[in-house]
């Protein structure tokens, strides 16, 4: 059994495919999402559902809550939030449910608001702790400050390695590029942070436009380029599940 963790996704549905047929994942795996299925990417809607295909079939799939997610639910409760999420390529998401403006939110399946909804703020695994951005260590306890958890920036220099322990943090939220996200894996006995969002909608910049997924069991970083572009036929459900 193996265990990945994958953060930052953004529409990107291709490429997820990509990437999980390289992984070869199968049913005895565990696949750890850090959040940011959705927006700027084209295929929001395509992200979710291969999620939520994967969990039907029996994968073991666990799912973090990034701050897009959160936008577009509050974006539902409260159409101030609208501007501000559309802004942020809540455009791009309501175009892959078919959708073209915020009123009409409310025309997405019960099924896609449930899986926004029953998103976990971390995942402690092992000797990891999973997170979309990362941990408020000025909080008294900074497993309790869940904004900070979906929000929080340029954290490093503020870590509590007494809280923290033996662990090791992973997270995305903030793209860097290979180079770095290489160089903090080399360095993660010694610091204990390794972000893994490599800009994957972002293929245009440089050192960026990757999807990475961190092997915990195995200590590697696997990278798929971008492949939206092209909308390459993957055929994940066909090639991948069914390894079971």
């Amino acid at each position: 059994m193996r265990k990945f963790a994958i953060s930052d996704i953004h529409g990107c549905s291709r490429t997820l495919e990509a990437l999980l047929d390289k992984l070869a994942v199968t049913t005895a795996d565990e696949v750890y999402f850090l959040g940011d299925y959705i927006d700027r990417g084209p295929d929001s809607k395509g992200v979710i559902d291969l999620i939520l295909d994967m969990k039907s079939e029996g994968y073991a799939v666990h799912c973090l809550m990034g701050n897009h997610e959160a936008y577009m639910l509050l974006s539902k409760d409260d159409p101030r939030y609208q501007p501000e999420w559309l802004s942020w390529g809540g455009r791009e998401t309501l175009r892959s449910f078919g959708l073209h403006s915020g009123n009409q939110l409310n025309r997405i399946e019960k099924r896609y608001w449930a899986f926004l909804s029953e998103l976990d703020p971390f995942f402690s695994v092992d000797d990891y702790l999973l997170v979309h951005a990362g941990f408020n260590f000025q909080a008294e306890d900074p497993a309790l400050d869940f904004e900070a958890m979906l929000w929080i920036r340029d954290w490093y220099e503020d870590i509590d390695y007494d809280w923290l322990g033996p662990r090791m943090i992973v997270h995305g939220h903030t793209p860097v590029s290979t180079s770095i996200i290489r160089s903090l894996h080399r360095n993660l006995a010694d610091g204990q942070v390794l972000d893994i969002d490599c800009g994957c909608v972002y293929p245009q910049r440089e050192g960026v436009g990757y999807l990475c997924a961190f092997d915990l069991t195995n200590n590697e970083l696997i990278f798929q380029p971008n492949c939206e572009s092209g909308r390459q036929s993957v055929k994940h459900l066909e090639r991948v599940i069914g390894r079971k």
